[in-house]
């Protein structure tokens, strides 16, 4: 008979942004690694997208890609960080999602005689999936984010399939928690709760009872905002927590452990608490590292959508939590390639840095910028890491500054490029959609023996997640080579190449795939710790 998971549903009122994902994976990394609780997270987005797969990053930050393909919002990037461990298209649910599978069935003849309405239709999908989420994992926990907030038409049939659920499941099988915004007003100096009344009640008014409330804010709550958030929810005061802003996302699991919602939460899901299990010392270790990290290295990125740094959060946080295991802390400088037009300029922008990350992009703007980036790196010894897109300038660069190909380009930015060093996969010229048709998800590389990328790895294969179109021509890869360019990493198969190196150079390592995705703060990936750990030597 498979496991009964319980249910812990989290939602969102005042402000979007309030940081339930943050809060999400932190409480979920608590009751797995103090706890040793089977956890499986789950993230609804309200939109109509199928996926995130083709949301530009301005509008919703980075896609985060899966093991098995799925492109996802940002937070499941911080699910598999804070859990230490993989997730699956099971664990995103998007509106698009929801709808598709439903008009799938009515034009199947699932419904015959049945209009097919929000409820029961919708709500059922909604709570059979998951449902499923948990018998398929085998969880103790199914962690639920309500992406949006309270309110919103958007997350409306969503929050009443949850108050079914709760119905349905009875008592001690499901705990609603409300993260809430204290403001604070600079002109009165004093913490106002009105907006987190209000926004709770609206809640209430759904059916739904908080059980717990976080109050997030910029300093932790005083005990007058903890009653008067009490009186007006029917929450006890011990269950209205602070959660205040911090240095580090990282120390949010101790905090919360500190405060005990792990075992509020136990409490009201009739969970026993059991022995506190060892694995959280780890997490506290790390945090202990940060703290004590003194040495400051400064990574420039140089990339075109810099105005939001949000689209490149899991490389943020890649350098943020492999830092610590060489001693430093990572300040990052953000140069936006669009104002950058020859190597001159771009020599000036990274003068005084560490290293330089050439990061994912799609299309020709900023393209120019990024070449000559790299060009200044290859040509001072500055440790560079192409990532994606910065692997394909890598190859441009070289081509037209090693090679003597002036004409190379990526059909991409050029589709008349005279030396199309970068062109589309044959398997991508026949496909016409966009969403979800890139070379996506989990694919093997084969390493080649005697390079920097086997020392990194110590493996002749290893397994990396991927999202593009382009690749090095393979027309181009002898004409490469002979110049000096090691192509370290492919395909198993296929002349596809994945990871390109220069060997005279102190760190000259571009990857085709995101390594970003893979790294987590417990095993930082590979390709991290070797550009961070030449950073932090210099040159």
């Amino acid at each position: 008979m498979p496991k009964k998971a319980k249910f812990v549903v989290i939602v969102g009122s005042v402000i979007s942004g309030v940081g339930k994902g943050t809060f999400s994976a932190s409480l979920g990394s608590v009751l797995k690694l103090a706890h040793g609780l089977n956890v499986a997270p789950i993230k609804f987005d309200g939109y109509l997208n199928f996926d995130a797969g083709t949301l530009n990053p301005y509008r919703h930050g980075e896609v985060f890609v899966l093991e098995d393909g799925t492109e996802t919002d940002l937070d499941l990037g911080s699910y598999e960080r804070m859990l230490n461990q993989n997730l699956t298209k099971d664990n995103y649910l998007t509106a698009g999602k929801i709808f598709k599978t439903i008009i799938d069935k009515e034009r199947k003849g699932d419904f015959l005689g049945r209009d097919v309405q929000f409820v029961p239709h919708v709500t059922d999908e909604i709570k059979k999936y998951i449902r499923a989420l948990g018998e398929k994992r085998q969880a103790d926990i199914v962690l639920v984010e309500v992406g949006g907030t309270v309110g919103d038409i958007e997350n409306s049939y969503f929050l009443e399939a949850m108050r079914l659920l709760a119905l349905e499941e009875g008592k001690g099988n499901v705990c609603f928690i409300n993260v809430v915004y204290i403001l604070e007003p600079g002109s009165l100096g004093e913490q106002k709760t009105k907006a987190a009344q209000l926004g709770t009640q609206r809640l209430m008014s759904l059916g739904i009872q908080p059980d717990i409330i976080v109050c997030r804010g910029e300093r932790p709550i005083n005990n007058s905002t903890r009653e008067k958030i009490s009186q007006y929810s029917n929450v006890p005061e011990e269950r209205v927590m602070g959660l205040h802003d911090l240095d580090n996302i990282h120390k949010v699991p101790i905090v919360l452990k500190k405060v005990g919602i792990d075992k509020e939460v136990l409490k009201i899901l009739e969970v026993e608490n059991g022995e506190e299990k060892r694995e959280f010392d780890k997490w506290a270790k790390l945090v202990d590292m940060m703290d004590a990290s003194k040495k400051k290295i400064t990574i420039a990125i140089a990339g075109k959508y810099t105005g939001l740094h949000d689209s490149y959060i899991s490389i943020l946080k890649s350098l943020e939590h492999t830092a610590p295991y060489y001693g430093a802390k990572v300040e990052v400088k953000w140069i936006e390639t669009t104002d950058i037009q020859d190597a001159k300029q771009a020599a000036e922008a990274l003068k005084g840095m560490d290293g330089l990350i050439v990061p994912i992009g799609y299309g020709s703007r900023g393209a120019e910028g990024k070449v000559a980036c790299v060009q200044h790196a290859r040509e001072s010894g500055l440790p560079f890491l192409g990532l994606c897109y910065g692997f394909q300038m890598a190859i441009i660069e070289f081509a037209r500054n090693v090679c003597g190909l002036k004409g190379a380009n990526s059909t991409e930015v050029d589709e008349n490029a005279k030396e199309p060093v970068v062109d589309i996969l044959p398997e991508q010229k026949k496909i016409e959609g966009l969403g979800g048709t890139q070379r996506l998800g989990a694919h093997e590389v084969e390493i080649k023996a005697n390079t920097h990328a086997h020392k990194l790895y110590g493996s002749a294969t290893a397994m990396e997640r991927f999202r593009h179109r382009w690749e090095c021509n393979p027309k181009y890869i002898p004409l490469l080579e002979k110049h000096g360019m090691v192509f370290s990493g492919k395909h198993p198969k296929y002349d596809i190449m994945q990871i390109l190196e220069l060997p005279k150079h102190p760190f000259f390592f571009a990857t085709q795939f995101h390594p970003e995705y893979t790294s987590k703060p417990l095993e930082p990936n590979p390709v991290y710790r070797g550009f961070i750990e030449t950073c932090v030597k210099g040159r």
